[in-house]
């Protein structure tokens, strides 16, 4: 539980940085070192398209459900929610500061026949382009950056009127120490060790201010547990150890 000293620049930490970009060649690997991403990700992907087809009118039954509206997903890594998203039809950019993680994404990408806008680029780059976005998903991301309120001020200033943020990631509570570091790295073995650290895990209320201040408002809350006996992911009123926050910006007043 004790600190560590990385090389920052702006929101990216580049010791975690190096980390992924170790790993980068198992994104695509279920039963590799991403392989919790893997089981995570029904749980994620069906909370995103329950919310997102709610907020815009959408048929969740449409394979198109997501046609014409344009999304981030920052710390995209392999490409493990972009890849789902642009199958749905939305114009996904997907962005992370590790060229590594870049490179594999781009690689699945072109095997699965998908058209996705990959950028091995900061939030503030995007920021600074004058990028904007309908959904930002914000998964998994900020207990690995370097400046946590710089970090969601940026990408939220990055959604439109009417627009959604997604965000998920560990609690910063003992429980989470006991089962996300110390059961899932060193007793289960789900994770490689050092891929959290307790000290950058993030509590809610410091995720909801810099959401606030950048406009946003949260308009839902929800814990995700594990079902040891289904080897499963679900959606609970837990949100101690993981959880997900979904933010959004009030349409302009036409």
């Amino acid at each position: 539980m004790t600190g560590r000293a990385e090389q920052t620049t702006g929101t990216i930490d580049s010791g975690e940085v190096a980390r992924f970009s170790a790993m980068a060649e198992e994104w695509w690997d279920p039963t590799g070192k991403f392989k919790p991403l893997h089981k995570f990700n029904p749980v994620r992907l069906a909370y995103i398209k329950q919310e997102v087809c709610r907020q815009f009118g959408r048929d969740p039954n449409a394979a198109d459900a997501f046609k014409g509206l344009r999304f981030l997903d920052i710390g995209c890594g392999g490409g493990l929610l972009s890849e789902p998203m642009a199958r749905l039809g939305a114009e996904v950019v997907g962005a992370d500061p590790s060229e590594t993680n870049i490179r594999i994404a781009n690689l699945h990408m072109q095997g699965s026949g998908l058209r996705i806008d990959y950028r091995a680029e900061s939030a503030e780059a995007l920021a600074a382009a004058g990028e904007s976005f309908d959904v930002v998903l914000n998964m998994e991301v900020v207990e690995h950056v370097a400046d946590v309120p710089l970090f969601l001020e940026t990408t939220a200033g990055m959604v439109r009127p009417g627009g959604l943020m997604f965000v998920a990631t560990i609690n910063r509570t003992m429980k989470a120490y006991a089962l996300a570091i110390v059961g899932a790295e060193y007793v289960l073995r789900w994770l490689p060790k050092g891929t959290h650290n307790y000290e950058k895990l993030v509590r809610p209320a410091e995720i909801e201010a810099p959401l606030a201040n950048a406009g946003l408002k949260i308009v839902d809350r929800t814990g995700v547990s594990y079902n040891p006996l289904t080897d499963s992911w679900a959606r609970s009123r837990d949100m101690d150890v993981n959880y997900m926050l979904l933010a959004e910006r009030e349409k302009d007043i036409e």
